[in-house]
């Protein structure tokens, strides 16, 4: 039986292309239907999220989730990946020893976050370790014809920042929390904010002035609101352009 994005509470946004705003932190996940399966963006905040999006993704791309791109190393965008069994995981070049030895460091970011203890202690000790390493450019092939492009373009949010274009009309950049349209960016411990505009700059570069860009966190947002992100993240962290 086919379903819709809508009866999922999903949203659509371009010819097999769609995301999901998960509830508690407004956090958003991506997927990038093939013929035969699918490309999903992030995997959400736990391993109980991610059954859930493991369970709507393979009912909306009608097979299973062969691939998974992971924006960057936070709690609320990988503690989901282990249901993931089998896909080919891709995250920025220089994340893997992150996602190899940060894990109680993330574990206790999810617990300060408000993450039930034992959740985020099982999650972390099935944190999941990047099959692939994008330096540069990936292009993943799904079947039927459709490409995904894949761009290292940090660091800026955290020193390892992915960027998931999908080509089409309109093409769509999926964009971590480079972009985040619901409050304002967040620079933690690992963000080189010195280098944060010129990530944005980059997005724009791929996307260009028609793309949809998806927020991390909130609404989907048009090149304008980069742009202007673009500049009061350079004004905030005394960049100049």
């Amino acid at each position: 039986m086919t379903v819709t994005w809508e009866e999922l509470g999903w949203e659509r946004l371009a010819d097999g292309v769609g995301r999901c705003r998960l509830p508690v932190w407004d956090c958003t996940v991506g997927l990038v239907l093939g013929e035969d399966g699918a490309l999903m963006v992030d995997a959400g905040s736990s391993l109980a999220e991610g059954v859930r999006l493991r369970r709507e993704a393979e009912r909306l791309a009608g097979g299973r989730v062969r691939f998974l791109a992971l924006t960057h190393p936070h709690f609320d965008h990988v503690f989901g990946a282990a249901v993931f069994a089998g896909a080919h995981v891709f995250a920025a070049g220089g994340s893997r020893a992150v996602f190899e030895d940060g894990g109680a460091e993330l574990c206790a970011d999810a617990v300060r976050n408000g993450l039930e203890a034992g959740a985020a202690e099982v999650a972390a000790d099935t944190l999941v370790r990047p099959r692939e390493e994008v330096r540069g450019t990936a292009v993943v092939e799904l079947k039927g014809g459709r490409e995904v492009l894949l761009h290292d373009v940090g660091p800026g949010h955290t020193r390892h920042d992915l960027a998931v274009v999908v080509p089409g009309d309109p093409d769509v950049v999926f964009c971590g929390d480079l972009v985040e349209e619901s409050g304002e960016p967040q620079a933690g411990t690992d963000a080189v904010p010195s280098r944060w505009p010129a990530a944005l700059d980059r997005l724009l570069d791929l996307g260009g002035e028609d793309a949809l860009y998806v927020p991390g966190h909130g609404a989907v947002v048009d090149a304008a609101f980069v742009r202007a992100q673009r500049d009061a993240l350079a004004r905030r962290f005394g960049v100049s352009r």
